[in-house]
């Protein structure tokens, strides 16, 4: 199932309440709350809030991604990616800014990118060789 709902304003939210299940790939040109399951990417051109008693399985791409809730899952936010201190991630991660609230939990990898080109990697050297 695809959820696709590209006739709102990016000032316009959806909102999937507790107790909803979705499963497929979900995307809007406005804004998102997930307070039930999306089991499937989540895609929107504004903001993606999960919801303390939210749950994606999927990936997550959004301006501004705010996590009180569960996922499991990569998550890219363009602005900002918050989470909040009951919150629950898995996965790696890719924004400008992060906010971590002491008691969230976060497992993967974090990637911080101002915009700009970020610099080559270089290997770990070691100041006793």
């Amino acid at each position: 199932m695809k959820v696709k709902n590209s006739n709102i304003g990016k000032d316009e939210v959806t909102i999937i309440s507790a107790g909803v299940l979705i499963e497929g790939k979900m995307s809007s040109n406005g804004n998102i709350r997930i307070d039930g399951t999306v089991n499937g990417n989540v895609v929107a051109e504004g903001n993606i809030s999960v919801g303390e008693n939210g749950e994606i399985n999927g990936e997550i791409d959004g301006e501004v991604v705010t996590v009180g809730g569960k996922v499991i899952g990569s998550v890219t936010a363009k602005e900002k990616l918050t989470l909040e201190a009951k919150s629950y991630l898995k996965g790696d991660l890719l924004t400008k800014i992060l906010v971590i609230d002491a008691g969230a939990v976060f497992d993967g990898k974090s990637s911080m990118n101002s915009g700009e080109q970020m610099p080559p990697q270089l290997p770990f050297e070691s100041k006793n060789e």
